[in-house]
């Protein structure tokens, strides 16, 4: 199949889903708003609409394209993008692993088509990423299409911790009440074993402790069962896991560091020492709070 021919089973794809989704209204918009919408060309949209007529899911009223019908699953075209669910997963590992690699720094603008094609999904999933994301304040929708990575600055950093203290230290007691057959006590000690592992190639396998480091704040939130902690986790993990404006001249030395923590904070919790558990949670979030507040200095220094 052509690359051409490809975009336009894609397209067509994305427009039935759209159109089942409500997320086009009939009468559709026009062809312009469309391009933009979908981030194809014009050419592109009336090949689109054209398939969409001849199998009758869209019509022509006095000039305007209305939906007939609902589209069935034989209107469509062997899927060659993953599902919806996918995708949405895709996107945000993407994002994330992008600035986790610095390819994505304050300042830096980018298009959803940019993002769609490097990642190999739809644009529609990157912009409904992109605009749940938005709400966080640290991107920016500068124009249909187009988005910046904007800076913040300590007092922000500052704000978001304090949220991050009150869900975790929270999360934390509910953890240490979890009944002795949840699944999750096994998941703390398999964590436990890892950041052993790692222990002994930190020096060298230290840009991999971003990776534990998100997955047991996401363990021990999780024990709060409340889906807006876990949504919480999303830009927490953007500032503080994958380090999105932090200087990295002592990266190393502070995931040592935060390593050691962790490793203090598991084996209390595996143990269920509840009081220790909380010290050593303290005591790695003051820790985490310094190191955040040095390395934002550093990085406008």
């Amino acid at each position: 199949m052509s690359r051409t021919q490809n975009l336009r089973h894609n397209v067509v794809n994305q427009m039935l889903d759209a159109i089942t989704r409500q997320h086009i209204p009939s009468p559709l918009p026009p062809q312009a708003a469309l391009a933009e919408m979908f981030n194809i060309s014009r050419t592109t949209v009336r090949h689109s609409l054209d398939y969409l007529q001849q199998c009758g899911v869209l019509e022509k009223v006095n000039g305007s394209w209305v939906i007939a019908r609902q589209p069935e699953e034989a209107d469509g075209f062997e899927a060659t993008l993953p599902g919806p669910d996918a995708q949405a997963n895709l996107v945000e590992q993407a994002f994330f692993q992008m600035i986790n690699q610095r390819q994505l720094l304050a300042g830096d603008s980018f298009s959803e088509l940019q993002l769609a094609q490097a990642i190999g999904v739809s644009p529609i999933a990157v912009r409904e990423f992109l605009l749940r994301f938005s709400r966080y304040g640290l991107i920016e929708n500068v124009r249909r299409g187009h988005w910046l990575m904007k800076k913040f600055d300590q007092e922000y950093a500052e704000k978001l911790f304090e949220l991050r203290e009150m869900l975790e230290i929270y999360a934390l007691k509910r953890f240490m009440n979890l009944p002795a057959d949840d699944p999750r006590w096994i998941a703390a000690r398999d964590l436990l074993s890892r950041h052993r592992q790692m222990r002994d190639t930190i020096a060298t396998s230290y840009r991999n402790f971003s990776q534990l480091d998100r997955e047991m704040h996401k363990l021990i939130l999780s024990a709060a069962n409340n889906p807006f902690f876990d949504q919480s986790l999303e830009v927490i993990s953007v500032i503080f896991h994958f380090h999105y404006l932090w200087d990295e001249s002592d990266l190393k030395q502070r995931n040592i560091v935060a390593l050691e923590e962790h490793l203090a904070i598991l084996t209390a919790m595996v143990s269920r020492n509840d009081v220790e558990a909380s010290i050593e949670f303290h005591r790695h979030l003051s820790t985490a709070k310094e190191s955040m507040q040095r390395s934002i200095r550093q990085y406008r220094g």
